[in-house]
């Protein structure tokens, strides 16, 4: 009897390594899961922008929220994130904010500061919840019934991409190639892209739009395209919402170091013809899409339009801005473009990376002009601000780009 009565710790201990210590293992993977879940919703709001980390911080917590009904479940399913047990215990969600992989790992050299909205690119997750206990509550070591337990999360911008998917295959050619960082873009600095036209004269710049640089636009014409086949349809769809999903990552994507090629329906015309192709057109109709939702005006000689247009709506945030750092909206305005060595030649433009625009209305009014006779509108650099949705980073090594968004640890 004795006996019994001194190997009962004995028993509920190897009870509790056989039970408690399977379920803390098991509820520990669970919140590693959900720290990924809520690290990778945060990275994908740091887009340089002075509202950038609070919208993380907002996403984050969305991802482990009840009520918004993505909320990651721990144990057996039974609990929430931040739900209290039947001791009190609470969970907790702490989010941080670096510019550099290294700071937010926590591998760099000193110490790891925060970093700024605007230069934030790498989120870092903490989760802290309790694991109930059932023998181990037997011993004086376990008298709360629970055990903290915690797990962190790292997830931020990658490499430059190489290959960009997703993107409005236009080209832009770089204003100093040998700058590797901005290509002589400005970041803040407005611009009016205009449509590349062929001597004699060059159109002028749009009131308030800085100064005038050409643009083409890439062949990717779907030609095996069963909806939408038509071209300007498909010009359309590109500017309202990038180049589409495809099986073929040939009209789906662009890659560094390619040699791109003209549209060819949209060839450079005279610049004193005071028009553009209908394929420019088309891309500009789809792009008003983006300040103001519907069919813009001018617009409705595209085939298929109204359908076409139907997916997409206008940016949440549409106001002209003096700069890229007072954006609030969903990205629907920024335009990932290819920037080239030259448009000189429309048969051979050589890929040197991927940077990013933010689409502004023209003055005095709320959206763009789709039917102006240059294919002007403007816009406001904004570098290597926001990551894709899509794209491969292997394969190449760049300075500076675009990323997308990829768990660090």
């Amino acid at each position: 009897m004795h006996m019994l009565v001194i190997l009962v710790p004995v028993i509920f201990g190897f009870m509790g390594f056989a039970v408690d210590l399977g379920r803390i293992y098991m509820i520990k993977g669970e919140l590693k899961s959900a720290s990924e879940a809520a690290a990778l919703a945060a990275a994908g709001q740091l887009i340089g922008t002075d509202a950038a980390t609070g919208n993380a911080t907002t996403a984050a917590a969305q991802a482990l929220a009840e009520a918004s009904g993505l909320a990651n479940r721990y144990d057996f399913g039974g609990r929430t994130i931040a739900e209290s047990d039947d001791s009190g215990g609470t969970g907790a969600l702490q989010t941080a904010f670096y510019e550099t992989v290294e700071a937010a790992a926590g591998t760099g050299e000193g110490g790891a500061e925060a970093s700024g909205s605007s230069t934030a690119r790498h989120a870092q997750v903490t989760l802290t919840a309790d694991a109930p206990l059932v023998f181990f509550a037997f011993l004086p070591q376990g008298q709360q019934r629970s055990t903290p337990v915690q797990v962190r999360a790292v997830a931020g911008m990658s490499a430059p991409l190489c290959t960009a998917c997703g993107i409005v295959s236009i080209a832009v050619p770089a204003r100093d190639a040998s700058d590797t960082t901005d290509f002589g873009f400005v970041p803040g600095d407005r611009y009016t892209l205009g449509y590349s036209c062929l001597e004699p004269g060059t159109p002028p710049a749009l009131p308030g739009g800085g100064p005038r640089v050409p643009y083409l636009l890439i062949n990717r014409l779907n030609a095996e395209a069963e909806l939408f086949a038509e071209e300007s349809t498909q010009a359309f769809r590109i500017g309202a919402g990038g180049l589409p999903d495809s099986t073929s990552e040939a009209v789906s994507c662009v890659s560094y170091n390619a040699v791109e090629q003209v549209w060819a329906g949209a060839s450079p015309p005279g610049c004193n013809e005071n028009r553009v192709p209908v394929l420019t057109t088309a891309l500009l109709c789809g792009l008003a899409t983006r300040l103001e939702t519907g069919v813009a005006e001018g617009c409705a000689g595209i085939a298929e339009v109204e359908t076409a247009a139907g997916p997409f709506s206008a940016d949440t945030d549409t106001a002209d801005l003096s700069t890229y750092n007072e954006y609030t909206g969903n990205l629907r305005r920024l335009l990932t473009v290819a920037i080239v060595d030259s448009i000189s030649d429309p048969l051979a433009m050589t890929v040197l990376g991927f940077r990013q625009f933010l689409l502004q209305p023209a003055a005095n009014t709320a959206n763009l002009n789709p039917t102006d006779s240059n294919g002007r509108f403007i816009v406001t650099y904004a570098g290597s601000s926001a990551p894709l949705r899509q794209g491969r980073f292997a394969g190449c090594s760049l300075a500076a780009g675009p990323g997308k968004v990829v768990l660090h640890q």
